[in-house]
């Protein structure tokens, strides 16, 4: 299998249809965006009860507080309600600002509203690494 560098987990790894997306979003918020190598993990492990999740791109703000969760998927797999749910999941556990679920085809990104009725609302754009902080 082919093989590609991840510069986050600084290692090799199999270049499956769903790495090639993460490692395209990885650039996508590095260079436009504006995130820091430093400021983002792949593959973030946690629980929630006793359930194990794992989130593909985690990204931190300066204070080390989680701001962004990417949920990624395959190119052959619809961006559709379940996927949106999974991505919730994680922010159970991580209280982030923003969520994005990508295929690397199509892009849905959200942000945090402050509001109890809707807590967060659909974003055409994502706003750079340092906006998001404010």
């Amino acid at each position: 299998m082919e093989k590609v560098w991840d510069p986050l987990r600084k290692k090799m790894v199999a270049l499956t249809p769903e790495e090639r997306v993460r490692q395209w979003f990885i650039g996508v918020l590095s260079e436009r965006l504006g995130v820091p190598m430093h400021m983002m993990m792949s593959e973030v492990s946690m629980k929630f009860g006793d359930k194990a999740f794992r989130a593909d791109i985690l990204v931190y703000s300066r204070d080390a507080s989680p701001l962004m969760v990417v949920e990624c998927k395959r190119e052959d797999v619809t961006i559709d309600r379940a996927v949106l749910e999974q991505a919730l999941k994680y922010n159970l556990v991580l209280d982030v600002g923003y969520i994005a679920v990508t295929n690397g085809v199509t892009t849905f990104g959200f942000r945090r509203t402050g509001r109890e009725d809707e807590p967060f609302e659909a974003v055409k754009e994502f706003p750079d690494w340092e906006t998001m902080q404010k």
